[in-house]
């Protein structure tokens, strides 16, 4: 079975994935994010935080990131427009990196992928724009999906 780009019509135009026959369940999906700070800026933590001129950088990432999830259609635009059952962002430190992890689900007829790895990527930018005045050799090395769980195939990163 040959696969194609499902959000290319047979007339080669991008097009919206028709989702209306598909049947709802529940739909998962998880994104990490590495966002390289290097030892000046982890030397900046405080219980595992790091305070800017901008506020809490971690919890500010936070709400960044989940609003991100939330206006992913807005920013990706053949995704469809999803009301979130829930999304939650994590950051931890690792090393010289900031680990982010996101998740998202809702029961739908479509998954939840590009809203995690929204939440990722936003709280990674929000944290480079909240320690840029600290450093600007700040490197988001990763944004990828993690788990997905619903639809015609679950997916697990080894």
């Amino acid at each position: 079975m040959k696969r194609k780009l499902s959000h290319v019509g047979p007339s080669g135009n991008p097009r919206m994935v028709n989702v209306s026959a598909k049947k709802v369940t529940l739909r998962t999906a998880q994104a990490q994010a590495k966002v390289w700070l290097g030892r000046s800026i982890i030397r900046e933590l405080k219980q595992n935080e790091l305070m800017s001129a901008k506020g809490p950088v971690f919890q500010t990432a936070i709400l960044a990131g989940i609003q991100g999830a939330k206006k992913t259609a807005d920013l990706i635009p053949l995704c469809h427009p999803l009301g979130l059952d829930d999304c939650s962002v994590t950051i931890h430190v690792e090393g010289e990196y900031a680990i982010v992890n996101a998740a998202a689900s809702l029961a739908a007829k479509t998954g939840v992928e590009m809203e995690a790895l929204t939440a990722a990527a936003v709280a990674s930018l929000t944290i480079y724009d909240m320690c840029k005045a600290l450093s600007h050799d700040i490197r988001i090395e990763s944004i990828q999906l993690m788990s997905k769980k619903g639809g015609k195939r679950d997916f697990t990163r080894q």
